[in-house]
């Protein structure tokens, strides 16, 4: 059923709910992985001037730390790759340059006029993938629930 995952992460803790169901994911079905980590370049654009050379080294320490995080967390060989650009546009774009069955991300869960003020790449990348989307929303200790949206629905 699913052949290559592109999971895409941004390191932070409410993306590793979403790292787990998907290296499971990979595992079970015996799938290529594709860990992707986007610098978002109007995060660098956005920074003083005089900063943007050590935020834009930051972004990438950080990137490389992450995927190799997820890298040694499977047994599985993970193939890893940063880009740089606008994230929902990068991790569409690398899904299809690597014939993705299937893209896997975190949401943060935000609710209400939050959720409309900040925007979301997972959202974005839903609306546009041509794969379908696995998203996995970091839960409390109480709560339970994958939901799977395919695009194009």
């Amino acid at each position: 059923m699913f052949e290559t995952i592109v999971i895409s992460t941004d390191g932070s803790d409410s993306v590793q709910r979403a790292v787990d169901v998907s290296l499971d994911l990979a595992d079970r079905f015996d799938a290529t992985v594709h860990c992707l980590y986007v610098v978002d370049t109007s995060d660098i654009e956005r920074s003083p001037a005089e900063l943007r050379d050590e935020m834009e080294t930051a972004l990438v320490n950080r990137g490389q730390q992450v995927v190799a995080d997820i890298e040694q967390a499977t047994h599985q060989p993970v193939e890893t790759a940063i880009q740089y650009g606008e994230p929902a546009q990068a991790i569409t774009e690398y899904a299809v340059s690597v014939d993705a069955d299937c893209i896997v991300m975190g949401t943060r869960g935000r609710h209400g006029k939050n959720r409309f003020l900040i925007g979301s790449v997972a959202e974005e990348v839903v609306r546009s993938a041509e794969q379908p989307v696995l998203t996995v929303r970091q839960l409390a200790d109480d709560e339970t629930g994958i939901f799977l949206w395919e695009s194009g629905t």
